[in-house]
């Protein structure tokens, strides 16, 4: 017999900078009034669900680690473990961080801006040091245990993959095969390898 197991995922809520259109990445927006109320609209459902969690992953990424907060709180599971890792952030997006994107597509041209976005494999230009948010996020204490070459300049997708790779095998893996119910929650583009656990995927934007 098959036993069943329980993985949530959730995409953060509106950050403040979706509200504006602009690429974000690794910068840390926090989530906008709008987002707050989406991730308590999902909380709402996940306990109407009746839902019951035995672990908690997120990124380090306030807009992810609020989101998964305010559904703790609106199911009353505040306790429980809650682990973070840069490997599920959002992907970098290297030196479109910050720029508007209909902005960066009159810039650029469209047809580019949709290869950098949407290819699976070409990265968007690195994030130079003399770009506006580059010591922000280069020096920010919750990178400083990463590796030398391990902290990105900028992602593809293939690329954000790869380095949330792991952690999907290492950690989360492991604990839904044990028979651990998971609630993660990350960002779009980090959740694109989910590994085929039979999640269920609230979607909140």
């Amino acid at each position: 017999m098959t036993t069943a197991h329980k993985l949530v995922i959730v995409r953060h809520g509106e950050s403040e900078w979706n509200q504006y259109n602009k690429f974000c990445g690794w910068f840390d927006a926090d989530l906008s009034e709008k987002g707050l109320e989406e991730a308590k609209s999902g909380a709402k459902a996940i306990k109407e669900a009746g839902m019951k969690f035995d672990i908690c992953h997120t990124s380090v990424l306030k807009r992810a680690v609020k989101t998964l907060w305010t559904i703790l709180e609106g199911t009353d599971q505040m306790w429980l473990p809650v682990y973070r890792t840069w490997r599920l952030n959002e992907r970098h997006y290297g030196g479109l961080t910050g720029l508007n994107k209909a902005e960066t597509a009159e810039k650029h041209g469209e047809e580019q801006v949709k290869i950098w976005r949407r290819s699976f494999d070409i990265p968007p230009p690195p994030m130079e040091h003399n770009h506006a948010y580059h010591k922000i996020i280069s020096e920010s204490r919750r990178y400083k245990g990463l590796k030398p070459g391990e902290l990105p300049t900028c992602e593809s997708l293939k690329d954000t993959i790869a380095r949330a790779l792991p952690y999907w095998n290492d950690v989360i893996a492991p604990e839904i095969k044990a028979g651990k119910n998971v609630i993660i929650a990350a960002h779009g583009n980090s959740l694109q390898e989910r590994g085929g656990h039979g999640e269920r995927v609230v979607q909140l934007t």
